[in-house]
């Protein structure tokens, strides 16, 4: 009778399906000082054994490349910045750093946690691949926003603070 338990258990654990990967898509809109906009796409993210998975199927975009980052804040509304005046998707907050790094490296250095690696809109304004977010999860996206900015992402804070990405363009909610 042992025999016969320790062989089932032995094939249900062969025939086991493993465990669902943690998936989760966020819609993005345009924003200006207004609030959101037009929906121009999703982002499909999941959990790998390398990370997060990034999948960005966005149209609309200016050319080029954008930094691209999950911010603290579940909010993409405008704020007024420190000059008085409204700012684009400034309820986000800043980049996501829990560990309170303090510093901007990109997505594989030991800065901000929320640094994507930079996203390419194509000469039609669409995105397309896969990227990799090696130090996140599905689960850290919970209660945050993500980000895209109207320039690109050189992973530093010099010359310019947090990549040089300049204003926020577009948003979603997590």
């Amino acid at each position: 009778m042992k025999t016969k338990i320790v062989l089932a258990a032995t094939l249900a654990a062969a025939f086991a399906l493993p465990a669902a990967a943690a998936e989760v898509s966020v819609k993005v809109h345009k924003i200006d000082d207004k609030g959101m906009g037009e929906m121009i796409g999703k982002v499909y993210f999941a959990d790998t054994d390398k990370g997060l998975t990034v999948k960005p199927r966005l149209k609309g975009l200016p050319a080029g490349d954008h930094g691209f980052h999950v911010h603290e804040k579940r909010s993409c509304n405008p704020a007024k910045g420190a000059d008085g005046k409204m700012v684009p998707g400034l309820g986000a907050g800043g980049h996501y750093d829990p560990d309170k790094a303090g510093k901007h490296e990109g997505p594989a250095g030991k800065g901000h946690l929320g640094d994507l690696p930079a996203l390419k809109a194509e000469a039609d304004g669409s995105t397309k691949g896969t990227l990799m977010a090696p130090r996140l999860k599905v689960a850290d996206l919970k209660r945050r926003a993500l980000v895209i900015h109207a320039g690109g992402d050189n992973y530093s804070d010099q010359p310019a603070a947090l990549g040089g990405g300049g204003g926020r363009i577009a948003c979603g909610i997590f």
